[in-house]
């Protein structure tokens, strides 16, 4: 097995050391390390971090391969410095099946640059009627823990109390996209002064707050586990830091566009400000940037949404909702959190790769830099500071909000149990 010395790194922000890589474990950690024959990796002072972690990623594979595929999806995540994601249900067809599931694990085993962990769907089709086959999944192959019918709400509460009660049995969560379907219909933007100006359908916070309380009171009642996807208000905030206050088992996550973006930018008309839920205002998120340095919110995630050229470059009532973010993720939270003082790198560590491996149950990942521990790493150069090029991206697809804009820090380095996936920006 090769061995692989990271040279004077920073681990998690702290004094420059050295990490020495034993084939897929990490075998000592401290200072002027040395291995006979193994690769030398100067670090130079850079920032060395667990693999990150995705617990909202979209593959779009099977079904929609134009816009991504198993493949091209890992090879951005390896780029972003991420170890493992979890791939979104909403398929053709929809990962509602063992067989389906099964199917996007295994191309993940195939291609290697970085664990995928599937997300099985909650209802049938993605429809909201029926319960899908979950013990079915999470007895799968893939061991399928959360599932998500992401990209519409499970807006019944019949059968968001049934999914609760069922997965309870195996500790797996729910994760929610909370959209009140009846709230939002026609919707384009985010409700308030900027949609009344351009005369665009407005898309209320109360849409995504209502869904939230419900599910925590349902989640309290059940003793189950619930996690809110990209939540995206200053009153969503407040519900789940009003639900953790009781004891309630609900995670929560935020991406990072709604940690930097808001709703001035549709301004523009530009579909690539397109996705759901909104962009929304500086007061929300200036909230979201808090609850994500003080813990109420727990984990960052992208919700990459690959879409073709046509499905954005059209006028903004037909354009698709998403953005790519596997690639420039970090960036935008060295930006936000880290440059602002709001968090160190350890706090990063934990938001981007404990605590989402701790939700996803994703065992290997997310453990700490240390001797013993297995090799899933990023080695991060935070002094650079560059325009984003999206055509240097390893994502299929181009729908980046931050073509042009410049952002701080570049991943240079990756590894998978190991071995190298991204070597000084390149894919192995």
């Amino acid at each position: 097995m090769s061995k692989t010395l990271i040279r004077g790194a920073k681990v998690l922000g702290g004094e420059p050391q050295d990490v020495l890589i034993d084939g897929e474990t990490i075998i000592q950690v401290g200072a002027g390390l040395s291995a006979e024959g193994a690769e030398v990796v100067e670090a130079g002072g850079k920032v060395l971090l667990p693999g990150l972690v995705d617990l909202h990623t979209h593959l779009r594979e099977p079904g929609r391969e134009d816009s991504e595929t198993v493949l091209t999806g890992t090879r951005a995540a390896a780029s972003g410095g991420y170890t493992a994601v979890f791939a979104m249900a909403n398929t053709f067809p929809v990962a509602d099946t063992a067989g389906v599931v099964e199917q996007v694990w295994r191309l993940g085993k195939e291609h290697g640059y970085c664990d995928v962990r599937p997300i099985g769907a909650v209802t049938v089709g993605l429809e909201g009627q029926k319960l899908a086959e979950l013990g079915a999944m999470h007895e799968s192959a893939a061991g399928v823990t959360v599932f998500s019918d992401d990209g519409k709400c499970v807006h019944d509460a019949v059968i968001m109390r049934r999914a609760l009660e069922y997965v309870k049995a195996f500790d797996g969560v729910i994760a929610q996209h909370a959209q009140e379907p009846r709230l939002t219909e026609g919707a384009q933007m985010n409700e308030g002064v900027v949609s009344a100006e351009l005369g665009l359908g407005g898309w209320p916070a109360v849409a995504e707050e209502s869904v939230i309380a419900r599910d925590v009171l349902l989640a309290d009642h059940v003793g189950s586990r619930v996690h809110i996807c990209h939540l995206s208000t200053a009153g969503s905030v407040e519900i789940v830091r009003w639900a953790k206050s009781r004891g309630i088992r609900v995670t929560a996550e935020v991406t990072p566009h709604h940690l930097l973006l808001t709703d001035e930018l549709v301004r523009s008309y530009n579909p690539v400000y397109k996705v759901n839920p909104p962009l929304r205002t500086e007061r929300d998120v200036l909230a979201l940037r808090e609850a994500l340095a003080d813990g109420t919110i727990d984990i960052v995630a992208t919700d990459h949404a690959p879409h073709p050229h046509e499905d954005k470059d059209c006028e903004w009532a037909a354009a698709a909702m998403g953005m790519v973010g596997l690639e420039t993720a970090l960036s935008v939270v060295q930006e936000t959190m880290v440059d602002t003082g709001l968090l160190d790198w350890a706090g990063v560590a934990d938001r981007m790769s404990h605590a989402p491996a701790r939700i996803g149950r994703a065992e290997s990942h997310g453990r700490p830099v240390s001797a013993g521990e297995p090799a899933n790493l990023t080695l991060v150069d935070t002094a650079y500071r560059g325009p984003v090029d999206p055509a240097g991206f390893a994502s299929r697809s181009r729908n980046t909000p931050y073509e042009g804009r410049e952002l701080p820090g570049r991943v240079t380095h990756t590894w998978l149990r190991g071995k190298a996936t991204l070597v000084d920006g390149k894919l192995t």
